[in-house]
């Protein structure tokens, strides 16, 4: 059986006159890991450019990211600068593809805010100025690794994918999700009550506030084997 083919969606800086397309490897070895086949999405200027790579396509993931500034609440801080509109508006095509197309969705940090923020929520800009709440960014830390409980919600697909009712994660968000967006529901919530993880009723999209892919080796993987099987059925 041919392995299921996993967009991820990258990076995008601009220095000058130089850009660059980047991505964390993790990702790609996550999906390889779990079964699938990984398939870096370049960014392109045309939305319809896309279309025949998006037409391959049985499951996204949406790799993490900076600021997003759509259904802010408050002023990005100054360590967080603003997504860049040309990857927000590659993201937005890719999605709105994906979604046309009924495939499964993993939305990985920045990409959980961006999916609640498709959906019409709210972002913190900063969440541990507006919820007081601790840092839940190595930013904030000078540079110590976050590690923290979460609490997954009974009866979500999150919990049926893990098994576990409570976990540790790292941590790595600046923003955080305010406003839970229409047909989304909460899955996972950190001690402090930051919201940790998303879903959609069917479990078609789910997202994550953490970084995943930076565990191996651990029960996170358990992700990236449902974004798998629920792409294979495609």
């Amino acid at each position: 059986m041919s392995c299921p083919i996993i967009g991820i969606t990258t990076s995008y800086e601009c220095e000058g006159t130089t850009t660059r397309q980047m991505l964390n490897h993790d990702y790609v070895v996550a999906i390889e890991r779990a079964g699938g086949c990984p398939l870096v999405l370049p960014m392109t200027e045309q939305a319809d450019t896309l279309d025949p790579v998006v037409a391959l396509l049985d499951g996204l993931v949406i790799t993490g990211g900076p600021g997003i500034v759509s259904g802010l609440v408050g002023d990005l801080p100054a360590d967080l600068p603003a997504v860049s509109p040309f990857r927000y508006q590659n993201d937005a095509c890719v999605f709105e593809a994906a979604q046309k197309k009924h495939i499964p969705i993993l939305g990985i940090c920045y990409g959980m805010q961006f999916i609640n923020a498709q959906f019409g929520g709210t972002l913190y800009a900063d969440v541990q100025h507006q919820m007081e709440v601790m840092p839940h960014s190595p930013k904030r830390t000078q540079g110590q690794d976050i590690h923290h409980s979460i609490h997954i919600e009974s009866d979500t697909h999150l919990a049926h994918i893990l098994g576990t009712s409570s976990c540790e994660t790292n941590s790595y968000h600046v923003q955080a999700l305010e406003k839970i967006g229409s047909g989304l529901r909460i899955s996972a919530r950190s001690n402090d009550r930051v919201v940790e993880g998303i879903e959609t009723e069917d479990g078609r999209i789910v997202g994550v506030q953490f970084h995943p892919e930076k565990m191996p080796g651990s029960f996170w993987n358990r992700i990236f084997e449902y974004l798998v099987k629920q792409a294979k059925k495609q």
